[in-house]
């Protein structure tokens, strides 16, 4: 599983999105950002004006595309129960 955010991803706030590939990370992005331009948040209008100056250009859109794909790192899957890393060795008191 992999987590970016959606500033990460070009826009404009912190809300988090966890998905197995970079494509499914950027899918979920991009819902979320028509939400919030049909809601009417500056911020992410001004965010998606931005993003649309990367689809002007072919060639500029997959070099970002491909620069974010790198930076992409693996989100640590966390115990919810013991609130410890899976890998970690389980104590039973």
């Amino acid at each position: 599983m992999k987590t970016m955010t959606c500033k990460q991803l070009g826009g404009a706030c912190d809300m988090q999105f966890h998905a197995n590939t970079f494509e499914e990370l950027a899918e979920q992005s991009k819902k979320h950002g028509m939400a919030m331009i049909q809601a009417g948040n500056t911020d992410h209008i001004e965010a998606m004006k931005k993003m649309q100056e990367h689809m002007k250009s072919p060639d500029a859109l997959a070099k970002w595309f491909e620069n974010k794909k790198r930076n992409l790192k693996p989100y640590p899957r966390i115990n919810k129960c013991a609130r410890k890393p899976l890998n970690a060795p389980l104590v039973i008191t």
